[in-house]
């Protein structure tokens, strides 16, 4: 309950800062102003209140505070379900898996990446097995092994994988 005392405390004294200054006065004040007494089951409690009178409509009513924080030993818990996360991008699924997508083996992950897929698919020009196979797949990227990955970038990739 302390805690609560201490929350209270700390939302109370921020709310009459906020008033204090945006009417260039003091929070005693702001705090004198707004103080009220409300009626509640478990008698009288104090809390600060502002009213706004409307003609031909009920006044709206701003409280903050009156409320007894007392333990209900008899209250039902209703938690609601947890929301399930979302939905694991593609990528990092690939890269979970911990698959090499060339050799099928499995090995530390790495991802070799091209800039943009129109690099891949240049007309006129013999392109690599990785390369054909990651325009097959309409991906920027491919997730290899470490040897793999450098046979990619020394040019010697042999086609083991379609």
């Amino acid at each position: 309950m302390w805690k609560l005392n201490r929350l209270e405390w700390a939302a109370k004294t921020s709310m009459l800062k906020t008033l204090a200054a945006k009417h260039r006065s003091r929070v005693s004040h702001m705090a004198r102003k707004y103080q009220a007494t409300v009626d509640t089951p478990h008698g009288k409690r104090n809390c600060f209140e502002a009213v706004t009178e409307r003609p031909g409509r009920k006044p709206l009513i701003a409280r903050f505070g009156g409320i007894p924080l007392h333990r209900q030993k008899k209250a039902v818990i209703d938690d609601r379900p947890a929301v399930p996360a979302p939905a694991r991008k593609e990528l990092v699924t690939r890269l979970r898996t911990g698959r090499c997508e060339w050799c099928q083996q499995y090995a530390a992950a790495e991802t070799h990446q091209v800039r943009k897929l129109a690099d891949l698919t240049r007309p006129g020009r013999p392109q690599p097995a990785w390369a054909q196979r990651m325009a097959r797949m309409r991906r920027k990227t491919l997730i290899v092994c470490a040897p793999c990955h450098q046979a990619i970038h020394a040019g010697t990739l042999t086609a083991v994988a379609a």
